[in-house]
C-alpha cells in the first residue's frame, strides 16, 4: 500500500500531509499547456445547536477542507462547492457555512443541495450566492452548474403545513414521505437553449447536487428525468458529471458521459457503527445498510484526485484510514473499472454481522 506522500508525488502534486475531504480534479488535454486543476468541496451539512454553537464535526471537516485547498500546489484555477452547506437551510447555518467558505483564496461556484434549498425555497442562498443554475466557460471547457434537486409543485407547494416540516421530510435520507429530485422542464429547456450555442467537440462539465442517473431510489440518490437529461448531454463528445449527496464513491460511464461522485467532508454514507453510540445530530436512518468494509468507518471520506481526457475518467482515491484504490477507463471494455476490486472474486462482500 502506497503511503500518502508517493501517492501525491505519484499523482504529480504536492500538499499537506493527512487526510482531505475534498476532490481535486485534472482537466487534461492533448496539448499540457491548455491543462487546468480545480478544486471540487460537497457536502458540509453545517448544523446549528443553539446560539453559537453548530456540530462541530461538520465544522472541523469544512474547516479542514478550505485550509488545505488554500495550500494546494499546483493551486487550482478555482473551487466548486456541490451543495448541502447547511443541514437544514436555516439563516444560521447558511451563514456560518458562508463564513467559513469565505476564507478560500480563489473563486468559488456554488451549487445548491436540498438540505440548502427546502426550508424557504433557496430565497435566502440567492441573497449570499446569486442564481440556483448557471453556466461558465474556462480554457475552452463549458461548465453547467444546476439545480437538480427540485420535486413536483404538489409535493413542494400544497402538501406540507409548515416549510421547516417540509424541510424536515426531505432531509431524511430514507424517509417515505420524501420525493424524487429532478431538474424539471424550465431548467431542461434552459440547459437546451444554453448548449445550443456550445460546439459539440467543446468539454462539457456538468455540477449537479443529485447524480443525473437512477441509482437507488429508496435513499434518493435518483434523478427522475435522468433520462431527458442524458438525452441532452449525448450529442456532445465529451461530458463529465460531477455529483455529491452520496457520500459515496461512485462511478459510471454512459455512452460519452462519465459520472463520478464528490465524498462528503461531513459522514460517510451509510453511517459507521461508532456513529450511533453518540448524540451526533445526525439525520435518523431508518432503513440498516451493510458497508462495504465495517471495519473501516470512514471509507468514504478521503482524497480523490480525478484526471478528466475526453469524457475518459481516471479516478485516484487515497482514502481515510483505507486502501488506495484506482478507477479508470477501460477501452477493452468501454466502461470505468475498479482496478483492484472489479473482478468478482476480489470484491469485499457485505457483513452480516454489522
Amino acid at each position: 500500500m502506497t503511503n500518502r506522500r508517493d501517492f501525491l508525488q505519484s499523482a504529480g502534486l504536492a500538499a499537506l500531509a493527512g487526510a482531505v475531504p475534498l476532490t481535486y480534479v485534472r482537466l487534461a488535454f492533448a496539448k499540457p499547456e491548455q491543462d487546468f486543476n480545480f478544486a471540487y468541496i460537497s457536502d458540509s451539512h453545517i448544523q446549528h445547536i443553539k446560539g453559537t454553537q453548530f456540530v462541530r464535526n461538520w465544522d472541523r471537516g469544512l474547516i479542514r477542507a478550505v485550509a488545505e485547498t488554500n495550500l494546494l500546489d499546483p493551486k487550482p484555477d478555482f473551487v466548486i462547492y456541490g451543495g448541502d452547506l447547511a443541514q437544514l437551510g436555516t439563516k444560521e447555518e447558511l451563514d456560518h457555512g458562508a463564513e467559513l467558505l469565505s476564507k478560500l483564496k480563489y473563486k468559488t461556484y456554488m451549487a445548491m443541495g436540498e438540505h440548502d434549498y427546502y426550508l424557504d425555497l433557496g430565497e435566502y442562498w440567492s441573497k449570499l450566492f446569486g442564481k440556483h443554475w448557471y453556466s461558465f466557460d474556462h480554457k475552452g471547457v463549458h461548465f453547467v452548474v444546476l439545480n437538480s434537486i427540485l420535486t413536483f409543485d404538489d409535493w413542494t407547494f400544497k402538501r406540507w403545513p409548515t416549510a421547516k416540516q417540509r424541510m424536515a421530510e426531505m432531509a431524511g435520507i430514507d424517509n417515505p414521505n420524501g420525493s424524487p429530485f429532478m431538474v424539471g422542464a424550465k431548467q431542461r429547456e434552459w440547459l437546451k437553449n444554453d448548449l445550443a450555442k456550445v460546439a459539440k467537440s467543446t468539454p462539457i462539465v456538468v455540477v449537479s447536487h443529485s447524480p443525473l442517473q437512477k441509482i437507488y431510489k429508496g435513499w434518493n440518490f435518483w434523478t427522475e428525468d435522468a433520462e431527458e437529461m442524458q438525452a441532452l448531454l449525448k450529442p456532445f463528445d465529451s461530458v463529465n458529471v460531477l455529483y455529491g449527496h452520496v457520500h459515496q464513491i461512485q462511478y459510471n460511464q454512459i455512452g460519452s458521459i462519465a459520472f463520478n461522485s464528490a465524498m462528503a467532508t461531513a459522514w460517510p454514507w451509510p453511517y459507521p457503527a461508532t456513529y450511533a453510540q453518540v448524540d451526533s445530530h445526525l439525520p435518523v436512518l431508518t432503513v440498516p445498510m451493510n458497508r462495504a468494509d465495517p471495519f473501516f468507518e470512514r471509507d468514504a471520506t478521503g482524497w480523490q484526485f480525478i484526471n478528466l481526457h475526453s469524457g475518459r475518467n481516471d479516478l485516484h482515491y487515497n482514502l481515510y484510514n483505507n486502501q488506495s484504490r484506482v478507477i479508470a477507463f477501460n477501452p477493452k471494455t468501454g466502461r470505468p473499472e475498479d482496478m483492484k476490486f472489479q473482478d468478482a472474486s476480489a470484491r469485499i462482500e457485505p457483513q452480516t454481522h454489522y
